[in-house]
């Protein structure tokens, strides 16, 4: 077995990494690896173990004298995981090993810009349809849960500041937003979506 773990998620990379390969396996940094070695590591066997080893190979692929070597290995009796820091899926040996071996890229989520859900929120407040236009600019690049997080925050401090009518019921939609978002079927960017063309008209 050989899988390829890429992407700027190392924690949840490592982690996947601990539940193929148990708590022991064989590290081996390959920038200093040549084509002599690689029998070795996928064929070979070590004298503390005769079955299956469990090897993590860190950036074997900017190696680019071994890594044009890997599709020679995809039958190793061993649980191979490669794990790169960056994967360039323009080379010819990657157009042909990726539909042989499992590729899986761990990404860390996007980063929110507070001032934009600051902006959107406020506007909500007063006009829901130019709120849910200004949300649709960035939703392909933002989580939904993590957005509406930050509007839970937002509609706190406004709480804070003036604990009027609206702000108690802009925090009740809140509520029902975050319950739908974890138990609804909806798209979630629809119902952040309604909850900003709600809140304009709470009293």
């Amino acid at each position: 077995m050989i899988k390829i773990f890429t992407g700027d998620d190392r924690v949840k990379a490592v982690s996947e990494i601990k539940k193929l390969l148990g708590d022991n396996y064989e590290v081996i940094d390959c920038a200093d690896l040549t084509k002599r070695d690689l029998p070795q590591i996928f064929k070979g066997r070590t004298i503390f173990d005769a079955g299956a080893r469990h090897i993590l190979l860190r950036d074997f692929t900017a190696n680019a004298d071994i890594y044009s070597e890997l599709i020679n290995y995809l039958d190793t009796p061993h649980q191979v995981i490669l794990l790169e820091t960056k994967l360039d899926k323009r080379t010819a040996t990657y157009k042909e090993i990726k539909t042989k071996l499992e590729i899986k890229e761990f990404k860390l989520p996007p980063t929110v810009d507070f001032r934009e859900v600051y902006n959107i929120y406020n506007v909500a407040k007063r006009d829901g349809k130019k709120a849910v236009e200004m949300l649709r600019k960035i939703e392909l690049e933002e989580d939904p849960i993590r957005f509406t997080g930050l509007l839970v925050s937002q509609a706190l401090k406004d709480y804070q500041s003036r604990q009027g009518s609206k702000e108690k019921q802009v925090l009740k939609a809140l509520s029902r937003l975050d319950l739908n978002l974890k138990s609804s079927k909806i798209d979630p960017w629809l119902l952040v979506e309604s909850f900003l063309l709600k809140i304009s008209n709470l009293k």
